[in-house]
């Protein structure tokens, strides 16, 4: 009858794969059943340890009898197991190896879950490194055109960077959102992440980037439709437009584009999560410190994810008062008789 003691079953499973003058190739078809054996014996025992580095040598096992699945699913047992013992450096190596062990089995989608759940596992003990995986999943999915099964990764990276008070990494990655968003169609999503941005901006109280955040997503175009057509390749870059009538030319990425303008959306604008920015920014250029209450207090801001809600609800964070001195004072601004632009 077998052994079931995990120390003989690795013991074995390791004279197995080492070469000697009666071995002269190692058997990794027995030894990773041993050591699939032993780590299973070790985890009911709750030697976390022992089964941790079991699983380890049965994932290389597999690797070596050319089972990347299996390989990948044995690896994130280890990375686990790496967690209960608080080995936090282990913990992001087994899951990104893991990741890579799907991705060659060609399979993205259980790739970048196991970057997500190590993200999940480091979010207390290691945040910046949790980041770090939360946003190469992110990058998987956007990869094979998956956006959509992103969300979660953004919003989790997101709610990291504002509890180190990293705004402006938060704001930036809820715009990467927005931009997934409107990829795959998801308006609501979309224009909940670009109020979110702007909610951030605000609460770090950076309201001239908040302005320039609410312009640029209020101006996005999207190009597509029947109605499009491609003319040349050109020298220039960022996205412009010039119109007459029903007729527009795009210009996106050194590409000129002619279709209708039918095609420009201003998805933003007008929607009510666009809406409410543009009257949370009037309301500090106004100064009227209870209007701001009272819009963070609003359905529209009360939809948004927790963490943000939390931020709209303390605002204002800082004086406003001076930006209405500076926009009285811009307007107030003479004019240049012999400034003709």
């Amino acid at each position: 009858m077998a052994s079931s003691d995990p120390n003989k079953l690795m013991a074995k499973a390791d004279k197995l794969t080492k070469l000697s003058l009666t071995r002269w190739s190692a058997d990794w078809k027995s030894a990773t059943q041993l050591y699939e054996q032993a780590a299973i014996g070790y985890r009911v025992a709750k030697n976390h340890e022992k089964a941790k580095i079991a699983f380890e040598k049965a994932s290389k096992g597999q690797e070596m009898l050319s089972s990347p699945w299996d390989a990948a699913k044995h690896m994130e047992s280890a990375a686990a197991l790496a967690k209960e013992v608080g080995n936090w450096t282990e913990v992001a190596d087994f899951y990104k190896r893991a990741s890579e062990l799907y991705m060659v089995c060609g399979r993205p989608q259980p790739a970048s879950d196991a970057l997500a759940k190590g993200g999940r596992a480091l979010e207390d003990a290691v945040p910046d490194e949790a980041i770090q995986l939360y946003t190469d999943a992110c990058s998987i999915l956007e990869e094979d055109d998956k956006e959509q099964m992103a969300f979660d990764l953004y919003r989790a990276a997101t709610c990291v960077y504002i509890k180190l008070e990293k705004y402006t990494d938060a704001a930036t990655f809820l715009l990467r959102w927005g931009l997934a968003a409107d990829k795959c169609s998801a308006t609501n999503s979309q224009c909940k992440a670009y109020l979110s941005a702007i909610i951030v901006y605000l609460y770090a109280h950076d309201f001239k980037q908040a302005e320039k955040c609410y312009n640029d997503c209020s101006q996005l175009l999207r190009i597509g439709g029947s109605d499009l057509h491609y003319l040349f390749r050109g020298s220039g870059g960022g996205a412009k437009f010039v119109g007459h009538q029903d007729v527009v030319l795009w210009w996106v990425d050194s590409q000129l584009f002619l279709g209708k303008t039918g095609l420009r959306i201003d998805v933003f604008l007008r929607n009510d999560h666009g809406r409410c920015a543009s009257k949370l920014l009037s309301a500090y250029s106004e100064g009227d410190i209870e209007e701001i209450k009272r819009l963070g207090q609003s359905s529209t801001i009360s939809n948004l994810d927790h963490v943000i809600i939390r931020l709209a609800r303390k605002l204002p964070t800082g004086e406003v008062s001076a930006l209405k001195t500076v926009a009285a004072e811009e307007q107030e601004e003479p004019l240049d008789e012999n400034d003709l632009t």
